[in-house]
């Protein structure tokens, strides 16, 4: 696989290193050679920065959301300095290496330009280093990701697949619980608080590698969850993505003689909590203003004489507003098409951009993430759009009647092309990356024979008394019916590479009636992958309900949170009194 480099790195010198063998085990192998190790430190030896304290360092190579770490650092004061060559990385006071996408072409960028050689010496040399996500797990000798493939060999180990099998969900996606061990130092403000997490690959600890082990977490067995030596730490969390809490994690590695000024609230984390997201259908109304709507049944228009676009505030205030109000992730919505634009200046770019500077949890944009051609006959793949968004703030994007034409052929074929957007954007950054929005419509009928496509028996009869129905998966925001069910449509997408759905149903969209529980339950038992509950929410109770009669992972509003008929910490009160666990 191809990795999207980023400019600056082509200047950097390609690396003559065997591919067979990592960079610090060809480090370790001169350093035995002796005068050849005297050669190789004058080439790559590491001298004092004469930077000021507040710059921090940091490894972008091309790939994935790297923007919130860089908000993440401005907000607490610090300015930031991009490697451009193997130097940079020797020469740097403080390096953090912010690891998104796949893990083998992230090595494959390292050895083509020396960048893995340099990282081993400067943390052979105890140097400052924090790695976060995939920045950890290039540490272990291998991964299995697309493997096996040969990793920068610091610590002993392999990085696996999480077990499905153990009755989990794949990716682990979510707020989790540390188990803390001593002498953590950049962990000991989190208080027993969740940090957010999205991987499917993990790090086992062992008899080799526990004097690096700082932090485990659980999720279907215990996994490496933080490292430590010295001045060297790592993270399979994202801290950029942990609110507050991973704020502090950030000030304790960037100054690790600072504390809060008072002792953290202890939490009471324990597993991975349900989580409760706030979604903001956006568009333009009929002045041309960027607002946030909500439909009725997908119908955004009020019902008076002006027929205009239903307006409930402006996108970046509101999603700010949420993430001070709780919300585990906020989702955007693109409900109108922007396809004038060059895709740089897309007003939903400009949304993402400017929320990324102050909230700090997991954004997700859909809407538009197909390929287009823009007013001057410019072409975009869809792939190219994607990348935009995750350079312009978001964490995943979501893939709708794209994906469900992606399906459609992949059921009638029986074999992935590997040319949708959905497939593409998968193999690119990983399918944690990739939500796929269902959008069903309930047709009941008399007998479970009457459609090939999966029937339920549903709780509530049809207005005829049927006692069955089956989910039509639409597209163009619900208006064009399809030959495909949620269910069928939900396996297919699996297949395809999605590693989360989100699951909305129109006859229950702005009713405030509650879930579609029956919907819900048969999607959730029948995939892998975590599944977002939404449209219909309208009490607290809804959500303890979804939580309850189903496997959903979590449940996301819109117009309660917009209309403040609930706020988000009621929602979450109620739902630590039903004994279901939330991040708080």
């Amino acid at each position: 696989m191809e990795a999207t480099v980023a400019a600056p790195f082509s200047s950097f010198v390609t690396s003559t290193q065997n591919s067979s063998s990592s960079p610090c085990s060809l480090l370790l192998s001169r350093k035995n050679l002796g005068s050849v190790n005297l050669r190789f430190k004058s080439r790559l030896s590491v001298r004092a920065s004469s930077t000021s304290d507040s710059v921090v360092t940091l490894l972008d190579y091309g790939a994935g959301n790297v923007r919130s770490i860089r908000n993440a650092l401005r907000h607490l004061g610090f300015s930031i300095k991009d490697v451009q060559t193997p130097g940079d990385i020797l020469n740097a006071d403080r390096l953090i290496f912010p690891g998104v996408g796949a893990f083998a072409p992230a090595m494959d960028v390292l050895n083509k330009t020396g960048m893995g050689e340099a990282l081993c010496t400067y943390i052979d040399n105890d140097r400052p280093f924090l790695g976060i996500c995939l920045g950890l797990q290039l540490l272990f000798d291998s991964s299995e990701e697309n493997g096996p493939v040969k990793g920068l060999g610091v610590i002993p180990g392999t990085v696996g697949r999480f077990d499905s099998l153990a009755g989990i969900r794949v990716p682990h996606i979510g707020w989790n619980a540390l188990q803390v061990g001593k002498d953590s130092e950049i962990l000991d403000d989190v208080g027993n608080r969740h940090v957010y997490f999205v991987h499917s690959y993990r790090a086992i600890p062992s008899n080799e590698n526990k004097d690096w082990v700082s932090s485990t977490c659980h999720y279907g067995e215990s996994f490496i969850s933080s490292i430590r030596r010295g001045n060297v730490h790592a993270v399979q969390f994202h801290p950029e993505k942990s609110g507050e809490v991973g704020l502090s994690v950030l000030r304790r590695f960037l100054d690790p003689k600072s504390s809060s000024k008072q002792k953290p609230e202890e939490g009471k984390a324990s597993k991975l909590a349900k989580r409760v997201i706030a979604c903001l259908d956006v568009r333009t109304n009929d002045k041309g203003d960027l607002v946030v709507t909500k439909g009725d049944q997908y119908d955004v228009r009020e019902q008076s004489n002006e027929n205009e676009v239903r307006n409930l505030g402006k996108p970046v205030d509101l999603a700010r507003q949420y993430y001070k109000d709780g919300a585990d992730e906020i989702s955007f919505l693109n409900i109108t098409g922007f396809r004038d634009f060059p895709l740089g200046d897309l007003p939903m770019i400009q949304v993402l951009r400017y929320t990324s500077e102050n909230v700090f949890v997991p954004l997700t944009v859909g809407g538009g993430i197909r390929d287009f051609t823009d007013a001057t006959g410019r072409y975009y793949s869809s792939l190219e759009v994607a990348a935009e968004y995750f350079r312009s703030g978001a964490d995943k994007i979501s893939i709708g009647s794209d994906a469900v034409y992606a399906a459609e052929e992949f059921i009638k074929s029986g074999a992935k092309t590997g040319k949708s957007s959905l497939e593409q954007i998968s193999r690119v950054y990983g399918n944690q990356a990739v939500v796929v929005s269902i959008d069903p419509r309930r047709v009941y009928v008399n007998d479970p024979d009457d459609v090939p496509y999966k029937v339920i028996r549903v709780t509530n009869p049809g207005p005829n008394g049927e006692e069955y129905a089956w989910y039509q998966c639409t597209v163009s925001g619900g208006r064009e019916g399809r030959p495909i069910g949620a269910y069928e449509l939900a396996k297919a997408v699996e297949e395809l590479g999605a590693g989360e759905i989100l699951l909305n149903c129109i006859d229950c969209d702005g009713q405030g009636k509650g879930f579609d529980t029956d919907l819900v339950k048969l999607i959730s038992d029948s995939v892998g992958i975590p599944v977002i509950a939404s449209s219909g929410a309208g009490t607290p109770e809804h959500f303890s309900e979804v939580f309850e009669t189903t496997n959903a992972s979590a449940a996301l509003a819109a117009g309660i949170f917009h209309r403040k008929e609930v706020p988000i910490q009621s929602v979450k009160e109620h739902l630590l009194e039903k004994s279901i666990e939330v991040r708080m």
